[in-house]
């Protein structure tokens, strides 16, 4: 059940709780001061404890990274709690002038955001056209 990458073994953690089917699975990894966070599930309020963890724990790290990716791409379902926790992360990691950027986001991601006037608070990588989201 694990899927890490070959070759990719600097710095991966899953914090995913097996007793918990509700949580995400959340794996990261650090390189070259960019942490990147990959994210599978569901983004709804059993994300806040393991995001918020590894965010903390980066955080905490010395030297901290410069920039924070959350790999979206494994997203099925995110509801107003994961909007939340998107906002938390980036209130974290603001102060210490660290960008917390959204990378191949699913529309299942993409919708609520632009829904919710969130979209203009992170940089987006990769995302689907705003028609191809809306099912236009």
């Amino acid at each position: 059940m694990n899927s890490r990458p070959a070759g990719q073994c600097l710095c991966v953690e899953d914090t995913a709780s097996p007793a918990s089917s509700d949580e995400p699975q959340v794996g990261h990894r650090v390189e070259d001061g960019i942490a990147r966070l990959t994210i599978a599930g569901e983004l709804i309020d059993t994300a806040r404890r393991p995001l918020v963890r590894v965010i903390t724990d980066l955080l905490l790290t010395q030297p901290a990274p410069t920039r924070v990716e959350l790999d979206l791409s494994g997203i099925t379902f995110m509801n107003s709690a994961g909007m939340a926790v998107l906002v938390q992360l980036q209130r974290l990691a603001a102060p210490r002038g660290i960008e917390v950027a959204l990378v191949h986001p699913t529309a299942a991601v993409v919708r609520p955001l632009q829904l919710s006037g969130l979209w203009h608070r992170f940089p987006i990588e990769g995302a689907q056209s705003s028609s191809e989201a809306a099912g236009s």
